[in-house]
């Protein structure tokens, strides 16, 4: 089965013979693939009236376990976005109830940004449902390809990951 990649590397191929564009293989399948999943995953969380940024942040407050808080730094970390982002989409999400501030009880000026129920419902509601939706999209792969598609991921993003602690 042939792909637009294999379109896009036999025109490299045909125009610049000099290059090596092997890796394109690999990556370009890769950013093709992201780009579809992030169309999916936005319409999965629209459905629950949440854009992926949103529940980007629900999700880091969800994952954290009860109480459901964390402080904005660590949600920085999670989520990989600016502090001045940060502060908008905090103020943003607690604007539509979703989250709250909190006074932080180990650091009199610092803050806590924690789950709502709301909030809490929204974001197990739409991770419910995309992963139906991706369990579908991986259906034809077997357990055992998944696995090693995985691994090899898991390889490929690891160095990028390092980077980031």
């Amino acid at each position: 089965m042939r792909d637009e990649v294999d379109r896009l590397i036999e025109a490299w191929r045909r125009e610049r013979p000099d290059l090596d564009v092997a890796p394109m293989e690999v990556l370009s399948r890769v950013t093709r693939l992201a780009r579809h999943l992030d169309r999916a995953r936005s319409q999965a969380f629209s459905t629950h009236g949440l854009e992926s940024w949103e529940f980007d942040v629900l999700a880091a407050l969800r994952r954290a376990g009860a109480p459901y808080r964390l402080s904005p730094g660590r949600l920085l970390k999670e989520t990989l976005v600016t502090s001045g982002t940060m502060t908008n989409r905090v103020d943003r999400l607690a604007a539509r109830g979703l989250v709250e501030r909190l006074p932080d009880p180990a650091d009199r000026r610092g803050v806590l940004v924690q789950l709502t129920d709301a909030g809490r419902d929204a974001v197990d509601a739409a991770m419910a449902d995309l992963l139906a939706h991706e369990r579908t999209l991986l259906g034809a792969i077997s357990e055992r390809d998944q696995a090693r598609i995985a691994k090899v991921l898991r390889e490929l993003v690891g160095p990028f990951d390092q980077e980031k602690h």
